[in-house]
């Protein structure tokens, strides 16, 4: 499996806004792990995104469909509440190149958080392509939320650490490694 991925996991090629490729994907899990992407480009800051919103608004429902409860989806620091948390140096060229992605990043929340479905939002600071350091911190207190640098693969080791959980309990963490 790519990654290093469990072998209770699988990878399925399919696209998020096309509902037959989300029922496809779907078929057969306990968990679900939604994280989408988008290309960065010198024209971000100026045209509108919706692929986190319309991806959620249709595996939201599919889900609770298909009677599959638990959902571990990633947005990012900066998104939602954890917005009011990006400090005073940070807040004007944030909100400057990604007002329209975590824009809709917070609509996805949104709509999670608004869900039947047992769910967990993870925030990671700046994502690099680093290795895996298994020395990140989970931030769950509002207070301790701050931005940093965190390796992809370290938000995957706490994504899958998270699988087997009963309870996602609706947690919105923000992951770094180093805080900026």
């Amino acid at each position: 499996l790519p990654n290093g991925l469990p072998s209770t996991c699988e990878a399925i090629a399919g696209n998020a806004l096309n509902r037959d490729d989300v029922n496809k994907a779907l078929e057969g899990v306990d968990v679900v792990v939604q994280a989408l992407g988008i290309v960065l480009s010198p024209k971000m800051p100026f045209e509108p995104v919706s692929l986190f919103s319309d991806a959620t608004k249709i595996l939201v429902p599919a889900m609770e469909e298909m009677k599959i409860p638990r959902l571990i989806s990633v947005t990012g620091f900066g998104a939602g509440d954890s917005k009011e948390a990006i400090n005073i140096f940070q807040k004007l060229p944030f909100h400057f190149a990604f007002r329209h992605p975590y824009g809709d990043k917070s609509i996805q929340e949104d709509i999670i958080e608004n869900s039947n479905l047992d769910w967990l939002i993870v925030r990671p600071g700046v994502l690099t392509n680093g290795r895996s350091s298994g020395r990140y911190k989970v931030l769950t207190d509002k207070k301790s939320w701050r931005n940093g640098i965190i390796a992809r693969a370290d938000v995957a080791d706490f994504i899958v650490s998270n699988f087997g959980k009963d309870g996602l309990s609706h947690a919105k963490p923000v992951l770094i490694r180093f805080p900026l």
